[in-house]
C-alpha cells in the first residue's frame, strides 16, 4: 500500500476495560482490508468533556494508510464499535465502551450530514490534539490552517480538559 497522505483516528472508551477495548479496537481496524494502522500514540486519562457525570476516558490516536473512501471507512468503524459491543449511545458525548472516529482524512474537507471532515470538534478537544501532537505535531488542519501543535497551545490548560499519560499501572 503506498503511503498517501494521512488519515488520524482518535480512540476512547470509558466503560469496563478501557485500555483493552483500546486496544482491540487498533487490532480490528488493521483487520480491515486496504488498511493498515501505521503509528500509535501514547495512551491518556483524560477527562470527560460536555456530559461530565460519566468515569474518566482513555483515549489515543493512530494513523492509518487505508485505500477505503471517507465514507466507506466510517462505516467500517461503526462495525468495529458494533463488533466490540457499542451500540447508539444513549446520551450525547456520553459513556461509550469504544468509539472510533475519523479526525483527518488526507486533508480533505467533507460536510455529508453523515460524515463530516475533519471532525468538527477536533481543534476543541485536547483528548484528541494531545495524542494527534504526539504521532504528527505539524499536521495542518486543512479548514483552520493551523497545526495541530498551536492548536493543542489554545486548549491544554482549560480546566475540564484535563490529559494524563495512561500506564498499563492504571488497569
Amino acid at each position: 500500500m503506498e503511503e498517501n497522505l494521512p488519515v488520524f483516528i482518535s480512540i476512547g472508551s470509558n466503560i469496563g476495560e478501557k485500555y483493552k477495548n483500546c486496544l482491540k479496537g487498533i487490532e480490528y481496524l488493521n483487520q480491515l482490508e486496504t488498511t493498515r494502522v501505521t503509528k500509535v500514540s501514547s495512551f491518556y486519562k483524560t477527562e470527560p468533556v460536555d456530559y461530565t457525570d460519566q468515569d474518566w476516558f482513555v483515549n489515543a490516536v493512530v494513523k492509518i494508510n487505508t485505500m477505503l473512501e471517507p465514507v466507506s471507512l466510517m462505516k467500517a468503524l461503526k462495525e468495529i464499535e458494533e463488533k466490540l459491543g457499542q451500540f447508539e449511545k444513549q446520551v450525547r458525548f456520553g459513556p461509550r465502551l469504544i468509539d472510533l472516529d475519523i479526525i483527518l482524512f488526507k486533508g480533505n474537507i467533507i460536510d455529508t450530514g453523515y460524515l463530516t471532515i475533519p471532525h468538527p470538534r477536533m481543534h476543541k478537544r485536547c483528548f484528541v490534539l494531545k495524542p494527534l501532537c504526539d504521532i504528527n505535531p505539524e499536521i495542518i488542519h486543512p479548514v483552520l490552517k493551523k497545526s495541530a501543535a498551536d492548536l493543542l497551545k489554545k486548549v491544554e490548560n482549560i480546566p475540564d480538559q484535563k490529559v494524563v499519560v495512561f500506564s498499563e499501572s492504571d488497569i
